[in-house]
């Protein structure tokens, strides 16, 4: 039987997922259920690929890594798959151990263009009506996105910010030209222009 393929991309990373629909459910040919294998692909960096054991673990420890950057905590996740630390401001490494005796671990160098790409293509997962995870260990514990408190301000702002500030800007204008119009000039003028 063939497997499906189902692609997530965000600019420079990929997330593929390979696997069969669970035919018990009824569910279409299309989708996957059972997902056998997955790869992310990063330009510039290594393959990563595994099993859906793997995928669980790396997406919980990406999820818990950026909410621990965005609360301003420190941003450190450790564990015995994927540990995840920051470098600076913009560098983040990664270091992928594997299950494999003998084998050194990965590490990777990302900044926070490709940190966000990556969790983008985790989101197009979690997502997509094709792909149906079984809530199971790791993924019922991967954390929600952490929400800012400012977003339903944001969308206050977005409707009542744009008529303000041309209100103002209106007024800012008409009260400049009231004081460079003098009427009285004018009057001397059009006395001097028009004849008796």
């Amino acid at each position: 039987m063939l497997q499906n393929r189902l692609s997530f991309h965000q600019s420079s990373v990929s997330l593929e997922i390979i696997g069969l629909p669970d035919h018990s459910n009824n569910e279409d040919k299309d989708q996957i259920s059972i997902i056998s294998d997955w790869k992310l692909n990063i330009i510039d960096k290594p393959l990563i690929e595994g099993k859906i054991d793997h995928l669980a673990q790396i997406m919980y420890a990406f999820y818990t890594y950026s909410n621990l950057l965005i609360t301003n905590e420190t941003p450190i996740y450790e564990s015995n798959l994927i540990d995840i630390k920051a470098d600076n401001l913009y560098i983040h490494n990664v270091v992928l151990k594997s299950s494999k005796p003998d084998v050194k671990p990965l590490i990777i160098k990302i900044g926070n263009s490709l940190l966000s790409d990556i969790i983008n293509c985790f989101d197009q997962l979690n997502e997509s009506s094709k792909v149906r995870i079984k809530k199971s260990g790791f993924f019922n514990n991967i954390p929600k996105k952490v929400r800012f408190p400012l977003t339903s301000k944001v969308k206050f702002l977005n409707i009542f910010l744009p008529p303000i500030i041309s209100i103002c800007s209106i007024v800012l204008f008409s009260s400049t030209l009231i004081y460079l119009y003098n009427p009285l000039e004018n009057k001397e003028k059009n006395e001097l222009i028009i004849p008796r």
